[in-house]
């Protein structure tokens, strides 16, 4: 049975000596390196619809769902993006500061990153998902009887299917994610079979700030572009072992790619004329030939189901870039 608010509000006074309680109003760090952690659902009966009590494991661990949640808070703008996908988006009564997709998203104030634990109960949730767990915020709700599961960053693309299958049991929505999950891994193989074996290599810059931070192909965006067939220049970078090196400007002159992809845009930021006026950036290829590319940062960044769009950008570039005769 579900804790009323005003004994969960009882419970959490007596509680906060315990729990991290922070006011910040920052992202929920979608955009980190991945973490390892396992996930995998179970507790289904195999079919369309779920069955309850359903255990999932994530990574804090496995969590119990005794009923489908009637009232999820999502501070992760990924598992936002996620929840609505799989047919749970009028169960969300609260998504943090971040989740700006799609429309109807209950966006507030809330943060992923420092969560206020007595906002959150605030909203009278049965169910807190998270992409990270930064201080004390799964055990802050346990002590005041709601469940969290912690989500977090897709290490690859298989990845982003098991999470969603994972929304989809502990929701009551089996049947809808299994479907989703069938019609991106039908549209990822759709993309990719439009980049024939043997297409010409093709080499690319993904710049993630002004500051030349980009990816290698070891993390969840590189294996995007991996799967187009596109060789990441940032791969023989000397600190490539972390996943998120940062080039220096001499660096991307002399690998020279063949086109340049930037997700530093948007309101006040990185244009392409920004980029192509860098010192001795004129003898680019990428420059020269006008193949710099601007891609949506929260595509490109979230491991959602619009990862399909971030994808089908990279090939259009690839596959114009390097058609086969």
């Amino acid at each position: 049975m579900r804790t009323t608010r005003p004994l969960r509000l009882a419970l959490l006074a007596a509680a906060l000596p315990l729990v991290l309680v922070a006011c910040g109003d920052d992202g929920d760090g979608d955009s980190a390196a991945p973490s390892d952690a396992p996930s995998s659902a179970a507790g289904t009966d195999g079919g369309d619809e779920a069955t309850f009590p359903v255990t999932i494991e994530t990574a804090n661990g496995p969590v119990e769902i005794a009923e489908q949640p009637e009232q999820i808070v999502s501070l992760s703008a990924t598992a936002t993006e996620m929840l609505f996908a799989v047919g749970a988006g009028e169960a969300v009564v609260a998504a943090d500061s971040f989740s700006n997709y799609p429309a109807e998203a209950p966006t507030t104030d809330l943060s992923g990153l420092e969560p206020n634990i007595e906002a959150i109960v605030g909203y009278d949730p049965d169910l807190v998902i998270a992409s990270n767990d930064p201080g004390e915020l799964v055990s802050g709700l346990d002590a005041v009887g709601i469940p969290a599961i912690v989500l977090p960053a897709a290490v690859t693309l298989d990845d982003t299917y098991t999470q969603l299958e994972q929304l989809g049991a502990v929701t009551g929505h089996v049947g809808d994610a299994a479907e989703l999950v069938g019609e991106l891994q039908a549209d990822v193989d759709e993309l990719v079979a439009q980049v024939p074996a043997d297409a010409p290599p093709v080499t690319y810059y993904h710049e993630l700030d002004p500051n030349f931070f980009t990816v290698t192909s070891s993390t969840f965006i590189g294996e995007i572009y991996s799967m187009a067939g596109m060789t990441n220049i940032a791969d023989e970078a000397p600190d490539a072992a972390g996943g998120y090196p940062q080039l220096s400007p001499e660096f991307v002159v002399t690998a020279n790619p063949d086109v340049i992809f930037f997700a530093d845009g948007g309101a006040g930021g990185v244009v392409a004329e920004d980029i192509a006026s860098r010192p001795g950036w004129d003898q680019l290829t990428a420059v020269q030939e006008d193949r710099i590319v601007e891609v949506d940062p929260d595509i490109a960044s979230r491991w959602g189901p619009r990862i399909v769009d971030f994808l089908r950008t990279v090939i259009e570039e690839r596959t114009a870039l390097a058609p086969v005769e």
